[in-house]
């Protein structure tokens, strides 16, 4: 029996490379689908906003060549690409989606409606939110805590390349402690990095629990969604 009726999945773009430094990875796309979808089979109703950085990161490289407010309008134009793959695996394994944008374009996708968003969850589709909030300065991640507001989720489920929330950097110092569950204001005083401080601070105001958990374990969406054990909760 699924812990929770609606969820918020928020996902990197850099997972969609699979192995490699950018790009889609059709493979790694397809195996995320196969997740998700076992999910939502389960009654779970499920929003999703996945990030661009496998395309473009509008704060690093080539972004920081451009003016901001370009870069960032290019870095949603890249959650549209990612959303789009993911809606095109979903579908093709029987699952019904919805893209739904922030920035309009119509002939790709919806644009974002809130009670249209809702009603494609309680038809049990997949919606899934493109183009971050259409407004520069605010990274996937605040994005992704407005739409699980807006949405009334009642968890945001944050995937990430290591097990969950730690006291530092796990890649960088192997005796990292890991998390079983941590404040939103230890995440913010302690500058632990897992989520943007808005969108942090944006859940906390609003008493939104995050999941932290390691999506390189297969079945771990099934796990969070089903109420386990699995990774850090930040409350």
């Amino acid at each position: 029996m699924p812990a929770y009726k609606r969820i918020l999945l928020k996902l990197s773009g850099e997972v969609l490379a699979g192995n490699a430094p950018f790009g889609i990875d059709a493979d790694r796309v397809r195996g995320l689908a196969e997740e998700i979808a076992g999910v939502a089979a389960a009654g779970v109703q499920i929003g999703l906003v996945v990030g661009g950085g496998n395309i473009f990161r509008g704060l690093s490289g080539a972004g920081r060549k451009l003016d901001r407010v370009t870069a960032d309008h290019m870095g949603m134009l890249a959650t549209v690409i990612n959303s789009l793959a993911l809606s095109d695996a979903l579908e093709q394994i029987g699952v019904a989606t919805r893209v739904m944008t922030a920035i309009e374009m119509r002939p790709v996708a919806e644009p974002y409606i809130r009670r249209r968003a809702i009603r494609h969850l309680e038809k049990g589709r997949v919606a899934i939110f493109a183009a971050g909030t259409s407004n520069p300065y605010f990274s996937t991640d605040t994005a992704a805590t407005l739409r699980a507001l807006e949405i009334k989720a009642e968890v945001i489920v944050k995937a990430t390349h290591v097990d969950g929330v730690y006291d530092r950097d796990p890649l960088q110092f192997p005796e990292a402690t890991l998390y079983a569950e941590v404040s939103y204001l230890d995440v913010l005083s302690k500058a632990l990095g897992v989520m943007d401080s808005t969108a942090v601070a944006m859940c906390r105001d609003n008493k939104l629990p995050i999941v932290v958990f390691n999506l390189n374990t297969t079945g771990n969406i099934m796990r969070v969604a089903m109420g386990e054990p699995v990774g850090t909760v930040i409350h």
